[in-house]
């Protein structure tokens, strides 16, 4: 049994982690940390949990209890706390925020498995990707194996109130948010290098642009992704079915949907990512063709805590789909 710790425990993603770790056949949590809340009960904070443990809070830190550590904190405090807080170096590590996600001086592995299941399998510390960016890629990998990406690339994707978290602020409470959309951090999303990283990693040299203008949705949880590619006239919606089926036919997750559009629902409340692409003929005889992607998946579960249950997997030589079998609602 794989011994669980959780550090920075009561946030949405936390939560989604302890809910998918208490029914994980092969995992047992051993503690969830949190200062300000220490001493009381998980569902204290986390009212879903109700009826599932009668866990509480620790500000206390054993770290030697455990195999593997997640990191479910604000993005710049998983650096801040390994540098106060030796981990032993036995113990596995998968951290949720940005801090390693791109390549320096550290040893960890950018946890997106569709890409990097291998290293996945090899490594001790994950940087477990973006919800932004794990949709963006899954939409554009298949073209980077390719070497398809050679001109500017146009994104837009909007997501639920969930991904900013559990903390309320201007434009994240409900009487604001409802019944309304905005955009944030257009072309400036911190989420853009990781996707060029991996889009080079596959493709070198790519130095296009990644125009991504993200936007605030209405509702809870998911992400809705299309992003426009510039193709070869000669590209046919053939090519572009088998290249993305091929790409996707091994992965646990990710499926390749052909033949018909996506919708959020599909997705949301499990670890699937949807993805389906069509060919868009030049508007003009001698004109460049276009790639219309679309890719859905749900923010908390495959942008954030699956997917860092997916990594645990492969790190342990799980199952990868193991804990992870969620159906999505059918209204």
């Amino acid at each position: 049994m794989i011994k669980v710790g959780i550090i920075g425990g009561a946030g949405y993603t936390a939560g989604e982690l302890i809910r998918l770790l208490l029914h994980h056949p092969e995992a047992e949590i051993a503690f969830v940390h949190s200062t300000s809340n220490a001493k009381n009960l998980l569902t204290d904070v986390h009212e879903g949990l109700l009826g599932e443990t009668d866990m509480r809070f620790t500000d206390k830190l054993p770290l030697r209890s455990v195999d593997v550590l997640f990191l479910c904190m604000g993005h710049g405090k998983s650096a801040e706390f390994l540098a106060e807080n030796p981990v032993p170096q036995n113990v596995r590590i998968i951290d949720l925020a940005q801090d390693f996600r791109i390549a320096g001086p550290h040893d960890y592995v950018y946890g997106l498995p569709e890409l990097n299941g291998e290293a996945i399998r090899q490594s001790r510390h994950i940087a477990n990707p973006g919800c932004f960016a794990t949709a963006i890629q899954l939409g554009l990998l298949p073209l980077a194996a390719n070497w398809l990406l050679h001109d500017d690339i146009s994104v837009n994707a909007i997501t639920g109130s969930t991904g900013a978290g559990v903390k309320p602020g201007a434009t994240t409470h409900f009487s604001w948010r409802m019944g309304n959309m905005s955009i944030y951090k257009p072309f400036r999303h911190q989420h853009v290098a990781e996707i060029r990283q991996s889009l080079s990693q596959l493709q070198p040299g790519f130095d296009a642009s990644v125009d991504f203008i993200p936007y605030r949705g209405d509702f809870a949880r998911g992400i809705f992704c299309t992003e426009v590619v510039r193709i070869d006239a000669s590209l046919t919606q053939a090519d572009v079915d088998m290249m993305y089926g091929q790409f996707y036919e091994t992965a646990a997750f990710t499926n390749y949907i052909a033949n018909r559009d996506l919708d959020l629902k599909q997705v949301v409340n499990t670890n699937k990512a949807l993805v389906h692409a069509e060919v868009v003929p030049p508007a003009h005889e001698g004109g460049q063709g276009r790639l219309l992607v679309t890719s859905v998946i749900d923010n908390l579960l495959k942008g954030a805590s699956g997917q860092a249950v997916q990594n645990m997997n492969l790190i342990f030589g799980l199952d990868e789909r193991a804990g992870l079998n969620l159906k999505p609602s059918a209204f």
